[in-house]
């Protein structure tokens, strides 16, 4: 996963207060079962030490929904705010978080967010009829999902039935506008491929539409279809059914994704390009050596010692010692995340049962050098 999105957050002074939080809003008594969890929240971020600017900024994120905003369709909401109360990270996660956190803390506890984003597979929901379609926009660093709608003509959409030689005429040009309205759906999904890594193109509705709409799929987008009977754009369809399609297929793209790297790791090694254990990838990350860091997603109480910017890590004070600097504690997990988000690395969260050797930590490299090539 490209995780640039990240830098905001490791831009900004601590200490910060990292939430997952269920935001549900489709009850009769959503407002109020939202206030509730909300409070509950912001009241254990205050019992941390979090200042009221912090907790308050926290608070209006998370209540989005109760205003009849955007944040009312989510599920689950990762929300990181700064010390001085700026907000460097509000994403959509892909359903209602498996553990609700609330942290106030010297570092950011980013590694439950990054395994439970809606974008860590960014894909595109297309939900079609003959007139036009929603589009959603689910990717990391979007925040909440994008929404685009892109309605066409409506002008003789029906095919109506008339006799002699005008019902040809009437059927033609249904058939024509349908097709305009394609394209025009069609050109969007387009640009969206072009700037995306989209993993999938999911498309629902009406079957004729959704026949027109793949007939017209460009090469950047017609491998990545999956299409769907459910759904529909009408006020009140349920779309239940597309968000649970959805939410599928960005399981099976990240198993698959979690197999490819690990396959990568070890071919890797064969070749002194990738290493495993905290000292080798510590190592590493120091030298800029590292293309993708494969993050367990259990840490334990492992922590590491970083200097003045995150590249100044060490699993030890001998470690800082021979960089001639002092070493703060930090959590093992954010002081790696943090050199990956700085080196320009991608990361991967893996199970912690399903790493090489059950090692908290490997990565695949850039470069090899002395130290990381294979003996011959």
């Amino acid at each position: 996963m490209d995780v640039s999105f990240l830098s905001p957050v490791f831009a900004a002074a601590g200490p910060f207060a990292t939430v997952c939080a269920d935001v549900t809003h489709t009850t009769e008594n959503a407002d109020a079962e939202l206030e509730l969890r909300v409070r509950a929240l912001t009241g254990r971020l205050t019992e941390q030490g979090a200042p009221e600017l912090v907790v308050g900024a926290v608070r209006g994120r998370l209540l989005e929904g109760n205003d009849g905003g955007q944040a009312g369709t989510l599920r689950g909401r990762a929300v990181v705010v700064a010390a001085d109360g700026t907000v460097v990270l509000d994403e959509a996660l892909a359903d209602s978080p498996r553990q609700e956190a609330c942290e106030w803390s010297p570092q950011p506890a980013l590694l439950p967010v990054l395994s439970q984003l809606a974008g860590r597979v960014p894909h595109l929901v297309v939900i079609a009829d003959r007139v036009g379609a929603d589009i959603s926009v689910v990717g990391p660093g979007l925040g909440e999902q994008e929404e685009k709608q892109v309605e066409g003509d409506t002008f003789h959409m029906r095919k109506v039935k008339v006799g002699g030689w005008a019902h040809n005429t009437y059927m033609h040009t249904a058939e024509n506008q349908w097709v305009e309205n394609a394209d025009q759906v069609a050109d969007e999904i387009g640009s969206l491929a072009r700037r995306l890594p989209l993993g999938f193109v999911l498309v629902a509705g009406d079957v004729r539409a959704r026949q027109i709409l793949t007939d017209r799929a460009s090469d950047s987008w017609s491998d990545l279809v999956v299409s769907m009977d459910e759904g529909g754009r009408a006020a009140g369809a349920d779309r239940e059914p597309v968000q649970r399609r959805a939410a599928e297929l960005v399981a099976e793209h990240e198993g698959r994704a979690i197999a490819e790297v690990l396959e990568q790791l070890q071919a890797a090694g064969a070749h002194g390009l990738s290493v495993t254990g905290t000292g080798p990838v510590v190592e590493a990350l120091r030298k800029g050596q590292v293309e993708t860091l494969v993050l367990a997603d259990d840490h334990g109480e492992d922590t590491l010692l970083v200097g003045s910017s995150p590249a100044e890590l060490g699993v030890d004070q001998h470690d800082m010692d021979a960089l001639g600097i002092h070493g703060e504690v930090v959590p093992a997990d954010r002081a790696l995340l943090a050199a990956a988000v700085a080196g320009s690395a991608g990361v991967v969260v893996v199970p912690r049962s399903a790493m090489p050797d059950g090692v908290p930590v490997a990565a695949v490299l850039r470069y090899t050098d002395a130290s990381t090539a294979p003996a011959t």
